[in-house]
């Protein structure tokens, strides 16, 4: 059986817990959590460190993309969906349409929503930069205030180098 290992990182929007294996993170997702409940400890995996060090980065804003394993658990469908997030540049925003487009199947625009609302890789696959065709911002499982801060964060660090 495989062992699971949770770290939470504090973010200036919530705590973020992480789940991971040893050899790979499977979520990242803002808690409901109030503080931290899982340090880094001596038996912490690597992967788990290197993301923790990683998001920390990328909240100072000197981190742009990830470079530590991850795992999606998905349908074929919502791997296509997450895979196409990831080419959605930093500080950058592309609409469910787009997305829909971009996968071959444009007409899957309510399917493309459905996908970006079942990753469970928060900030790294970046699911906060899709908007609705509209400009507007829409759903967020970490809430549309923490959309909104992401977004800017990344507007403001891209414009600092």
């Amino acid at each position: 059986m495989t062992k699971i290992h949770k770290l939470d990182y504090e973010s200036p929007i919530g705590v973020i817990e992480i789940i991971s294996t040893n050899e790979a993170i499977s979520s990242i997702l803002f808690s409901e959590k109030d503080k931290r409940e899982n340090y880094l400890q001596a038996e912490t995996p690597s992967v788990l460190a290197e993301c923790y060090t990683q998001l920390d980065e990328y909240f100072k804003g000197n981190r742009r993309d990830f470079s530590f394993p991850y795992q999606f658990h998905g349908t074929d469908f919502q791997k296509t969906v997450w895979e196409a997030l990831i080419e959605i540049p930093y500080a950058e925003t592309g609409s469910y349409k787009d997305i829909a487009v971009s996968i071959g199947n444009e007409k899957a625009i309510r399917a493309v929503g459905s996908a970006n609302g079942k990753n469970k890789l928060s900030i790294v696959i970046p699911c906060h930069r899709v908007i609705g065709s509209n400009g507007k911002l829409t759903g967020y499982a970490g809430g549309l205030w923490r959309k909104e801060w992401l977004l800017q964060h990344e507007k403001s660090c891209k414009k600092e180098h």
